[in-house]
């Protein structure tokens, strides 16, 4: 069985699927990923569909699901590497990939999850008391 490999990039996977999806590579990606995902920390994934000449709705089904377990885990999806015609069958299956951001190329994924990071962290640190709020209450 064929594995796809999950890099990782500081604090992003990345997903390079090269090969067609079978049904066992694609449950065989999402057990990965998860394991990855908590055994780095990563807060960001990122699934290059570049060579992907074709997507039906089982690989866009995966990739919804794939996101979906990303999230649950802390981590935000982005797709990339997205073609034409790959667009315009997705919308055509009625596939609207909830949950999963998309971007161009794979830098610019990198700058969607770091501005998501970012603003996770904004909101997260407005939230926080200051230590002269803590100290008078």
């Amino acid at each position: 069985m064929e594995r796809v490999p999950v890099l990782k990039i500081g604090d992003i996977l990345l997903v390079s699927i090269q090969v067609d999806m079978s049904d066992q590579t694609a449950v065989q990606l999402q057990e990965d990923l998860a394991e990855r995902i908590v055994a780095t920390g990563c807060h960001g994934v990122i699934i290059d569909i570049t060579a992907l000449d074709i997507v039906d709705s089982f690989v866009g089904r995966m990739l919804s699901t794939i996101a979906s377990i990303s999230r649950v885990l802390d981590a935000e999806t982005v797709v990339v590497g997205m073609r034409p015609a790959v667009a315009i069958t997705l919308v055509e299956l009625g596939l609207s990939l909830n949950g999963i951001r998309t971007a161009l190329n794979v830098e610019r994924g990198m700058e969607l999850i770091a501005a998501a990071q970012a603003d996770d962290y904004d909101y997260s640190a407005e939230d926080e008391p200051d230590d002269e709020t803590t100290a008078t209450r």
